[in-house]
């Protein structure tokens, strides 16, 4: 691949899938930007998400919810919405949608 081609967020994402799809688009020594397409997948019940990186979610095409331990706060993502999550706030994904892909762009970084 060259500088110059043109990429798809949209490329190649499935309509029905039994796994989350990640796709890291890009990585360096100090970020990670994945691609994620989820259709009607959550987070295990009674796990959490708990990770050492920052990380910015966006929903791009579907939707999703996300739940925080602290506060039991649950916020949903619709396209074009995006939040922060700091490291180590323990937070794990209470809905995508089952219709639809949701694909989501996660940024980790440090």
């Amino acid at each position: 691949m060259s500088t110059f081609d043109v990429q798809s967020l949209f490329a190649a994402v499935p309509s029905d899938q039994r796994e989350e799809q990640f796709l890291t688009l890009l990585q360096s020594d100090h970020f990670r930007l994945v691609r994620i397409v989820s259709t009607g997948q959550t987070t295990p019940e009674g796990e959490w998400y708990d990770q050492d990186e920052n990380e910015w979610v966006a929903v791009l095409h579907g939707r999703a919810e996300v739940r925080f331990a602290d506060g039991n706060v649950t916020k949903t993502l619709n396209p074009g919405e995006y939040l922060h999550i700091s490291a180590h706030v323990r937070h794990r994904v209470e809905k995508t949608d089952p219709e639809q892909p949701t694909v989501w762009l996660a940024l980790h970084y440090s």
